[in-house]
């Protein structure tokens, strides 16, 4: 029996790597398109020898894209940034970039295209990212009209940017900023239900031109998750409410930074919430039971405790 083709673009992000090892268990051989294909070895032991292969891959490459996604009856996106960097722009990696991808992977005879978007993606954002987000939705949909867009809420997990971030400066700051009063909502979702929607997706083509708004049924203040970031890494420290204005000055002056902790743009962000729409397809419309915050998070927060897990309830 022929195994199955399926590419991943993004394939060594915090989604990505978690799709490739979906993919590589059921028995995928798996080309894994990234920009750093050395660094992206860490994938190769998900499946047996050549299953998975990392290649240095652009998202918008006309030239060697054909030939990365030949074969293949399935393409999966999960390229995706969170603040720009050199040529790595809003517009190139969420808009044009998925266009050339799309378009490719139609002319290419994919047979199935699922695409790893964002909750917030509006064309009129404030936000550069959210508006690009939105475009490239677009895009795919005029590329390839039976693609499945995904949009995530704050995605959490080992090797996610939130929590992890934040558990950070707890570890040195006395105090957390809370942006915009710590008000703006939230429903973060467990990264390993977005790679299993990704799965079902694949799968199941009545899901073909559909949206679904991946999220956990517990909506969360920003507040209410530092809160619970500091109760489980046993940290005590003070809040400082931080309005959008003056969050957004700092930001600016922060972005000359080589990894700025805030970007202005992010601040735009914050001011809207981050949660699923009224009537919009989700999670349990796949099948799919959310993991609750409050079961993971002790998996991976542990070394920001004081003793890691040893910890007897000290707080520092």
């Amino acid at each position: 029996m022929r195994s199955r083709r399926t590419a991943v673009l993004g394939g060594s992000g915090f989604i990505g790597r978690y799709v490739v090892k979906r993919l590589a268990a059921r028995g995928d051989v798996v080309p894994v398109g990234c920009r750093n294909a050395e660094e992206a070895k860490f994938l190769r032991p998900m499946g047996d020898v050549g299953q998975v292969e990392p290649l240095n891959v652009a998202l918008d490459n006309e030239t060697i894209l054909p030939v990365f996604l030949a074969g293949s009856s399935a393409v999966v996106n999960c390229v995706g940034i969170l603040r720009e960097s050199g040529s790595q722009t809003f517009e190139r990696v969420h808009h044009t970039g998925p266009a050339v991808l799309a378009r490719i992977a139609r002319d290419a005879g994919v047979e199935r295209f699922v695409h790893v978007s964002a909750i917030g993606a509006e064309p009129r954002s404030a936000s550069a990212y959210a508006r690009t987000k939105a475009a490239g939705e677009a895009a795919v949909h005029d590329a390839f009209p039976t693609a499945t867009i995904l949009r995530p809420s704050v995605v959490f997990g080992p090797e996610d940017q939130f929590f992890n971030r934040f558990a950070a400066m707890a570890m040195i700051m006395p105090a957390l900023p809370l942006i915009g009063g710590g008000e703006t909502r939230f429903q973060p979702v467990y990264v390993g239900d977005v790679a299993d929607a990704v799965i079902k997706c694949l799968d199941d083509s009545a899901t073909a031109c559909r949206f679904y708004e991946t999220a956990a049924p517990k909506i969360y203040t920003f507040r209410e998750l530092l809160e619970l970031l500091l109760q489980e890494i046993r940290r005590k420290r003070w809040f400082v409410d931080l309005p959008f204005g003056v969050a957004e000055l700092q930001a600016r002056l922060m972005s000359v930074l080589p990894n700025p902790p805030l970007t202005p743009d992010q601040v735009q962000l914050l001011k809207r919430d981050n949660i699923v729409s009224p009537g919009a397809l989700t999670l349990s419309s796949l099948g799919i039971t959310p993991t609750a915050l409050e079961v993971m998070l002790p998996t991976y927060l542990d070394r920001f405790r004081r003793g890691g897990w040893y910890e007897r309830g000290q707080s520092a």
